[in-house]
């Protein structure tokens, strides 16, 4: 399927879509640029996207691939794919796979989770048979016991393992557990959610000989997003031109952001799909250029933070906390549970450690020092502590099977919310 010209895109979706139609109802007929439009309200556009009386979609749902998105927090919602734009996504996709890594002939497993709608296993072994070198696709899948995942690793000496980077530190973990590890895996493909360099360390005590790399940037509502770029930092991305124009935008101002290191909200294009147009989409994610041109950093989820009592808090301030304390590297995942008790919000930090690390002397004193740390980079928390307007911090020490995950797609789930609705 061809590219489109984005004024075509925006001409066919005012004229074919009731939602694009009302959203630039205001605009001139030749706005034709992408500074002319506003940016899409997702909570408008999915109140629009349903499955009865659908206003997004510019034709009957006659010929489409349905997918689930947005499980990973509120409700799901569907994403539609033609033939042709699904084949188009999975082709692009699967060239991108030669710079996170792929070679002729690796032996690829799959564990991605599949069924229910999800896109995420279905996406990476079409990307495989798209690719343009020869490999063994080994579809696995996430939902698959490990007593039979490890053995078909084995059994076919995998070279590649791809799934989000809960799914592989629980199959890592599992394998520490059981006194064993991968030495013929060479690559760790991972997507769906950031690794850090806790799970790094997990990993590779069960795949000494393993690199981890990110297997690409795309999400089955905003499409192709960034296709990786070698090296050491994983987090780095350019846009999948001219398939899709990645904008990233001030987070108060909305402001176009071109210089580097200024981090804003990422927004997309996509200019091959028009079932489903996306234009100028909030993809949820949080990024910065480089000083390399059209090269972006991702820099995590946009909502992956929680208010406790009268102080903001992101996962990223965890992560960075628990990453300058544990110099001895025996954190191996992290969680912010949020609970409410007494009239007051509490925050729990959910640690993880590898199997057989369970001093509790030696995990008291860290605990300390993971709290001393993210207090020195939030005062704001303690303060409202002394004020008596939360609960102190306090760890939890876990192991990594023990943190929750979303149950449809595997990934992990920075942040949970368990205070009372009602």
């Amino acid at each position: 399927m061809p590219v489109h010209q984005l004024s075509d895109l925006i001409r066919f979706a005012r004229h074919h879509s009731p939602f694009y139609a009302e959203l630039y109802a205001d605009l001139p007929p030749d706005a034709d640029r992408l500074a002319d439009l506003p940016v899409v309200d997702q909570s408008a556009f999915w109140q629009a996207n349903t499955l009865g009386d659908n206003r997004v979609l510019t034709a009957p749902l006659a010929e489409a691939t349905v997918f689930k998105t947005g499980g990973t927090s509120g409700a799901p919602k569907f994403s539609c794919y033609t033939r042709e734009e699904w084949r188009e996504f999975v082709t692009v996709f699967g060239q991108g796979l030669l710079d996170a890594g792929l070679r002729p002939g690796h032996r690829v497993a799959d564990l991605f989770y599949a069924g229910e709608l999800y896109a995420s296993f279905l996406f990476i072994l079409d990307s495989l048979a798209h690719a343009p070198v020869d490999n063994v696709r080994l579809p696995i899948g996430g939902g698959a016991p490990l007593e039979s995942t490890i053995p078909t690793l084995q059994d076919f000496a995998a070279q590649v393992v791809a799934g989000t980077p809960t799914t592989l530190c629980r199959l890592a973990e599992h394998l520490i557990s059981m006194g064993l590890s991968l030495p013929d895996v060479e690559l760790l493909l991972f997507g769906g959610e950031a690794l850090f360099d806790d799970q790094r360390r997990l990993l590779a005590a069960a795949f000494p000989n393993a690199e981890a790399r990110s297997l690409g940037y795309a999400s089955v509502d905003a499409g192709l997003l960034g296709c990786p770029v070698p090296g050491p930092d994983a987090r780095l991305h350019r846009a999948f031109t001219p398939h899709s124009v990645v904008e990233i935008l001030d987070e108060t101002t909305g402001e176009v952001i071109h210089e580097p290191y200024r981090p804003g909200r990422v927004v997309v294009t996509s200019l091959f799909r028009r079932l489903m147009p996306i234009i100028r989409y909030p993809a949820g994610d949080r990024a910065e250029w480089t000083d390399t041109e059209g090269y972006f950093r991702i820099l995590g989820r946009a909502e992956e933070g929680v208010r406790v009592g009268p102080v903001s808090l992101y996962s990223q301030d965890a992560q960075a906390a628990v990453t300058a304390a544990d110099t001895q590297g025996r954190v191996m995942g992290s969680q912010l549970v949020v609970r409410r008790w007494d009239g007051r919000d509490g925050l729990v930090l959910r640690l993880a450690t590898a199997p057989g690390d369970d001093d509790p002397a030696e995990l008291e004193v860290l605990a300390k020092e993971i709290i001393t740390e993210l207090y020195t980079a939030r005062p704001l928390y303690p303060d409202s502590e002394r004020a008596g307007f939360v609960h102190p911090l306090t760890v939890e020490w876990v192991r990594h099977r023990d943190l929750a995950v979303n149950s449809r797609s595997g990934k992990l789930v920075r942040v949970i919310d368990e205070r009372p609705t009602a």
